[in-house]
């Protein structure tokens, strides 16, 4: 693929998946900071992997593959490095959160990402691209699992973080 081609897949996946992948990041990453660096790491590992897009996937299965693999050894990396997740006052602080929402339905959204983001990779891979609304096929070329698992693993990601969710507690993996 040549300079311009690459830099043509580039600006169509970023016009495309934008919106996407600032969810996604959102999903990884609850500070606010490191979460632009996150999204500038997912942007870069676009832009390079585009030398190796040969089509044999879509656009967006390639896209959402990348971004995950990229969020995934961000937060690896942040683990090994013994952050800690931000609490949930920290997350009613990020700018946003309050927009045209009232106050439960926000706090309702804090627990809800913070949950997302306890989550273990493989689990928050396959529930955050079950909710950017892909089906279990597409998730399954993502992850590389089944699409029999994949709507097994939804299913029961679902009841879990239902269930913690009504319990008021943290899903700890």
């Amino acid at each position: 693929m040549g300079i311009n081609s690459h830099e043509r897949v580039y600006e169509e996946a970023a016009a495309s998946f934008g919106a996407a992948l600032g969810r996604l990041a959102r999903a990884y990453e609850a500070d606010p900071d490191k979460r632009r660096d996150l999204l500038q790491e997912i942007h870069l590992a676009l832009w390079r992997s585009f030398e190796g897009f040969d089509g044999r996937c879509s656009l967006r299965t390639w896209v959402y593959r990348v971004a995950h693999n990229t969020a995934t050894s961000h937060t690896l990396r942040r683990r090994r490095a013994n952050a800690t997740f931000v609490s949930l006052e920290e997350l009613d602080q990020v700018p946003g959160l309050q927009q045209d929402m009232g106050a439960e339905r926000s706090h309702s959204l804090a627990r809800l990402l913070e949950l997302i983001q306890r989550l273990k990779p493989l689990d928050r891979q396959v529930i955050v691209s079950y909710l950017e609304g892909m089906d279990a096929a597409s998730i399954g070329e993502i992850t590389g699992i089944s699409a029999g698992n994949v709507a097994t693993k939804i299913h029961r990601i679902k009841s879990t973080l239902a269930q913690r969710f009504q319990e008021g507690g943290h899903y700890a993996g």
